[in-house]
């Protein structure tokens, strides 16, 4: 029996990183891991500027709401990782915390959440060979 590990990415608004963050994970890692994403003050929409960066990748974020960070959210993940929200996360025995520091896209153009995009992708990568690699065919 095996385990399907669980991500919870956190950032203030769960506007931007975080809602980046849970739609790469979900096109790279497919059903091999399950994502969350939250904030500790959510905003009233996703920021357009990470929809739009998205979009040209070819991920549509455009129907994503930001959610309330939950205590029930962190003790159902695997890993939490925060992304600029300081010590709102809260803490539990026996999870994997990581802190990524990515500028905040708030209020910038698309040209400027462009390289925060890729940036997490990058990051995401690194994770699911960690957490969820590949089967070997």
């Amino acid at each position: 029996m095996s385990h399907k590990p669980s991500v919870l990415f956190v950032c203030v608004h769960n506007a931007g990183r975080s809602q980046m963050a849970a739609a790469w994970l979900t096109r790279l890692a497919g059903d091999r891991v399950e994502v969350r994403s939250a904030g500790s003050d959510p905003g009233a929409g996703v920021n357009p500027a990470a929809v739009e960066a998205m979009r040209e990748v070819g991920i549509d974020i455009s129907a994503e709401v930001p959610k309330m960070l939950t205590v029930d959210a962190v003790k159902e993940s695997d890993v939490c990782i925060t992304m600029g929200c300081g010590d709102t996360c809260p803490v539990f025995p026996g999870k994997r915390y990581l802190d990524w520091q990515l500028e905040d896209p708030a209020g910038q153009g698309v040209e400027a959440v462009r390289p925060i995009r890729d940036e997490i992708k990058v990051l995401v990568e690194s994770l699911i060979k960690e957490i969820a690699p590949q089967p070997q065919a």
